[in-house]
């Protein structure tokens, strides 16, 4: 009994057994034809078109030019200061205030010296009457010539000490040298200032110089009264257009470079000294220079590339090709092709870092940014 109770069990346990087995043959059977049919079909397949934007090079006229960092530098500019010592009795401007030539700056306390002019007169005056009145004794005979020289002696000297202190009071007191704008005063009505004390700086505006440096390449063409356009980031939409004035009578042993000094209007006084401007001199007339955007062009260590799209060779479908070109010039957005590409090529101008030769390719349609060849970036 117990003997058919086993051998029961033993052929439940090798049917499920087998049917288990039959089970996991079928699925695995069913996964090998899914994976053949799936490798087989590997070859045919394609991966979706990449989406880029397109463009042609263009044809453009660059203006050739050098280009430098200039640093603006007054005609005139000095530091007032005092060359006698005394105290402040009046403060005649303020701050950044633009004055005249003659304008009276400061006055120190001339109270003692004029005192003394008053006795230095006096004494004058009176080496003049002495003077006169030996004039009329010499020609009396009454006195002699030794004692009319020393009256005229006399009277020379107290002229002359006379025009001392007159020139001692003047120095009392500070004039513009010349016309310009004053920067920030030093010192206070009321302070005691010794010799050299510094008072305030003034610096001629109009004209303003701009001085910069240029390769020595660049001498060929230098020479005054050629034009230059300067521009600062403090007033963007603004061109200041000047002329040379000066080249440099040497080039830097160091750097190889030439300074050069350009005079520029500055009616308003926008110009300040110690500011930096991009300076520009045309050089000739414009050169012709195919020209595409920046951001078609993939830089590489073995050579620049750019890809350009054309048909496939079977379907209707498009794909890129690889080019690679030789490169010039940079200038903003665009930079120059010297070698590789034609007028009639469509190139990807968006989109590029993503291709492989051959990749096939979607043109989307208003995907193009905008490209200026002179950008204005805005910084705000």
């Amino acid at each position: 009994m117990a003997k058919n109770k086993f051998v029961s069990i033993l052929l439940k346990s090798v049917v499920t057994l087998v049917i288990l087995a039959v089970i996991v043959g079928a699925i695995v059977g069913l996964k090998a034809v899914q994976i053949g049919e799936i490798m087989a079909a590997v070859p045919t397949m394609q991966p979706p078109p990449a989406s880029v934007a397109t463009a042609n090079p263009q044809r453009m006229d660059w203006p050739v030019e050098s280009k430098a960092v200039g640093t603006v530098t007054p005609v005139q500019g000095v530091t007032l200061s005092v060359e006698s010592p005394g105290i402040i009795t009046e403060l005649s401007f303020e701050s950044g205030q633009d004055i005249e030539q003659g304008d009276v700056i400061l006055k120190l306390d001339t109270r003692s010296e004029r005192a003394q002019l008053s006795a230095a007169e006096a004494a004058r005056d009176l080496a003049k009457i002495s003077l006169e009145r030996s004039s009329q004794l010499l020609d009396r005979k009454t006195i002699s010539q030794a004692e009319f020289d020393a009256a005229d002696a006399e009277y020379k000297q107290a002229v002359a000490n006379v025009e001392n202190i007159i020139a001692a009071i003047e120095k009392k007191e500070i004039v513009a040298p010349f016309d310009g704008r004053l920067g920030i005063r030093r010192v206070n009505l009321g302070e005691y200032l010794n010799p050299g004390t510094s008072v305030v700086s003034l610096q001629s505006t109009d004209p303003i110089y701009v001085s910069f440096y240029l390769p020595q390449k660049d001498l060929s063409y230098l020479e005054v009264g050629l034009e230059v356009l300067a521009e600062s980031d403090a007033y963007p939409e603004v061109d200041f257009i000047g002329t040379i004035s000066a080249v440099a009578a040497e080039v830097n042993d160091a750097s190889r470079m030439i300074e050069v000094q350009a005079t520029l209007p500055n009616p308003d006084g926008r110009l300040t000294a110690g500011m930096f401007v991009n300076v520009s001199i045309a050089r000739s007339q414009p050169r012709s220079v195919m020209a595409v955007p920046s951001s078609a062009v993939l830089y590489a260590s073995y050579g620049n590339s750019i890809y350009v799209v054309m048909p496939a060779e079977e379907g209707d479908g498009l794909i890129a090709e690889q080019k690679f070109v030789r490169l010039g010039e940079r200038r903003g957005d665009f930079v120059e092709v010297l070698e590789g590409l034609s007028l009639e090529d469509n190139i990807v101008s968006a989109g590029a870092f993503k291709l492989i030769p051959g990749a096939p390719v979607a043109v989307s349609e208003g995907r193009e940014p905008e490209y200026d060849v002179n950008p204005d970036p805005d910084d705000a």
